[in-house]
């Protein structure tokens, strides 16, 4: 087969040679008339049957990608409002969410001031009712001390003043007269 190549070729550059030199003036550079009309034909069916099938196809492929990039778009411009909306809420939400922690602990500081204030008003008032009772007890001790120890001052004076004057004191009666008179007498000297 190689060898058949060989002598085409050769008979093709022979050929070609011959035709230069004998000088036909045939240009190797412009075609001839049957080329031009097969390569125009052949150009032609190959147009038709592009713009005819294969171009409606990309235009379709192109619509449907230019809609979908579009609708993407569409959507993302859309997702976008809705998560600006979403953060307006949630920044609004905030807002009153402080508001509200803020009246919470305003309401929180004004009850604890309120307990306070209760229970700083029970404890004076427990205090002025304890200070109440003890001065209660503390005057009936005093009385009960001041009545036992007149008892026993009258006595030891009853018992010192018979020794001194030498008669019997025993009389109640006149008893309770010296004594009270002689602690007139001790007081009147403070």
């Amino acid at each position: 087969m190689s060898s058949e190549l060989k002598i085409f070729d050769s008979f093709a550059s022979n050929n070609v040679a011959l035709n230069y030199a004998a000088g036909e003036g045939a240009n190797p550079l412009i075609p001839h008339t049957a080329e031009i009309v097969v390569g125009f034909i052949a150009f032609s069916l190959l147009f038709i049957v592009l713009r005819s099938k294969v171009v409606p196809m990309f235009e379709k492929a192109f619509n449907a990608r230019t809609e979908a990039i579009e609708g993407g778009m569409q959507r993302a411009e859309l997702a976008q409002r809705d998560a600006q909306i979403a953060l307006q809420k949630y920044t609004e939400q905030l807002a009153d969410a402080r508001g509200e922690a803020q009246k919470i602990r305003e309401e929180a500081r004004s009850q604890g001031a309120a307990i306070i204030e209760d229970l700083r008003a029970k404890a004076q008032e427990e205090a002025a009712r304890i200070t109440a009772a003890a001065q209660v007890t503390i005057e009936a001790e005093r009385q009960q001390a001041i009545t036992s120890l007149r008892n026993e001052v009258g006595a030891l004076a009853t018992e010192l003043a018979s020794k001194i004057v030498g008669e019997s004191l025993e009389d109640q009666v006149r008893q309770s007269r010296i004594v009270d008179r002689f602690i007139a007498e001790l007081e009147g000297k403070k």
